[in-house]
């Protein structure tokens, strides 16, 4: 009885230290985070308008509410005023068609607005989100745009105010639509599905001739904001590649799936903190907050990588975000491109991606 006391205790050990050593955060890492989200907060609530916006901008302030209500300390509108005083504000962009924006890019922040009127848990806003839900789905290019599924941009979603989708916008909307719970069945997901076959570099399941097989992902099918190859192909990089990915499982794709399984081939062939892979510096603080949102929905703590190393993507991203601090609590970019030398934006980026990982 001792022999086999001893043995579990043995076995229990063995695992304890295993999933310390490759899934858990470690109580080091789990105070570090929320040291970085509190200061990074304080900072936040001192950049708010009088109006209750960030920049006067609608997506930047739902960002912004966002992070607050989906950090550990989950705020609310009962609990916060920098959160009440955003959520009034968005209210007061909500346009006749449902649309949430004050002028321009209606998909862009009608999604992201979305997501923050949704992280409120406040059951008065049950119609806006509705009709802002709907607003998005409109945004779709389909039938009701005179396109056919053959067409390379059918199933896209982009900025509302352009012709064309892009990978980004798509993400964010599908973002928006699966937390308004909008039905597995609706034929959103599948029309999605066809454009993000087409901005993946993967010839079996992408019909465009210029499809590379390396699994990655590029910015709208044919163009890719890292530019093209040798031989003349859009080439993969990061931020759209986790994009891909985390919308691929949005819509409702196996993880399993091969298409989803190469885009997890490209992101551990390339697995780094240290830039945008593809991209250097830009678009920095997107990638981070794209990149945790991906790996955090596809499920796996650690990420093994093309020679072998393992990653707790989160204990690194962790110690890599805090490194970058500012003394005042706020992250920048020095590439401005995509408006991360907008330290408002960056700093919501940081927060979010610090919180989807953070252990509840």
């Amino acid at each position: 009885m001792k022999k086999i006391t001893v043995l579990l205790i043995s076995l229990t050990l063995i695992l304890y230290i295993g999933v310390n050593t490759y899934s858990a955060v470690s109580p080091a890492t789990k105070t570090s985070a929320k040291s970085a989200i509190d200061k990074s907060l304080v900072w936040l609530k001192n950049q708010q308008k009088p109006n209750g916006s960030f920049e006067d901008h609608p997506g930047i302030t739902a960002l912004v509410a966002t992070a607050f209500m989906t950090s550990p300390n989950n705020y609310n509108e009962n609990n916060n005023e920098t959160v009440k005083k955003a959520i009034q504000y968005l209210l007061t962009m909500v346009k006749p068609d449902g649309g949430i924006y004050k002028e321009d890019l209606p998909n862009y922040n009608t999604s992201i607005a979305i997501m923050a009127l949704t992280a409120t848990k406040n059951p008065a806003y049950k119609d806006i989100i509705k009709n802002a839900q709907k607003a998005v789905m409109g945004y779709q290019f389909d039938e009701g745009d005179g396109l056919t599924p053959s067409d390379k941009y059918y199933g896209g979603i982009g900025y509302g105010s352009t012709p064309v989708p892009d990978m980004s916008n798509l993400k964010y909307s599908l973002e928006a639509l699966k937390a308004s719970e909008l039905s597995e069945d609706s034929e959103v997901w599948s029309k999605a599905v066809k454009f993000l076959e087409r901005c993946q570099n993967r010839s079996e399941s992408n019909d465009q001739s210029w499809a590379g097989d390396d699994g990655g992902f590029v910015y709208r099918p044919g163009e890719s904001k890292a530019g093209n190859d040798e031989n003349g192909r859009p080439k993969s990089y990061a931020s759209m590649t986790y994009a891909g990915l985390l919308s691929f499982i949005h819509a409702n794709v196996d993880k399993n799936d091969p298409r989803v399984q190469d885009a997890v081939k490209w992101i551990k062939a390339h697995y780094t903190l240290d830039e945008n892979p593809g991209m250097g510096q830009q678009g920095l603080y997107y990638n981070y907050h794209t990149m945790a949102k991906a790996l955090k929905l596809y499920g796996e703590p650690v990420i093994t990588d093309s020679k072998g190393v393992k990653h707790n993507w989160y204990e690194e991203l962790t110690k890599k975000l805090v490194s970058l601090q500012k003394s005042d609590g706020s992250w920048v970019n020095s590439e401005d491109r995509w408006m991360e030398a907008m330290p408002i934006l960056s700093t919501a980026y940081a927060v979010l991606a610090l919180s989807v990982g953070y252990p509840k």
